[in-house]
């Protein structure tokens, strides 16, 4: 096929050649769609543990990790405010002054919890 004025299709080359081309044109975006990909996996996770107490910020929760062992650690969230309380085996002796009520194990393992007032 023969062109009359002979740029031979070049016009969109000339353009780039004229007004110049962006080389981060391609990827002005991406830090965007990286941070909304980062909290959307923040949140899947949360849900995925079944704790989306952990997200709302008037709901207190309590966690155990590595119960009955020397390493245990209570992760408490009252609100805004999250505390970890790394527990030791040394023993504090302190003065009882009532009981709150009755722990009662069954057979097959469980317990109940049976309150004194």
């Amino acid at each position: 096929m023969y062109l009359k004025n002979g740029n031979n299709g070049n016009r969109g080359r000339n353009r780039k050649k004229r007004y110049g081309e962006n080389p981060m044109g391609g990827v002005t975006n991406l830090f965007d769609v990286a941070m909304v990909f980062a909290v959307a996996l923040l949140i899947a996770l949360v849900t995925s543990y079944h704790l989306p107490e952990l997200i709302t910020p008037d709901q207190d929760v309590t966690i155990v990790k590595n119960p009955g062992e020397p390493t245990m650690e209570v992760i408490v969230k009252s609100g805004q405010e999250i505390k970890t309380l790394n527990m030791s085996e040394t023993m504090i002796e302190e003065d009882v002054i009532g009981t709150v009520g009755t722990i009662y194990e069954m057979q097959d393992g469980g317990m109940i919890y049976v309150p004194s007032k």
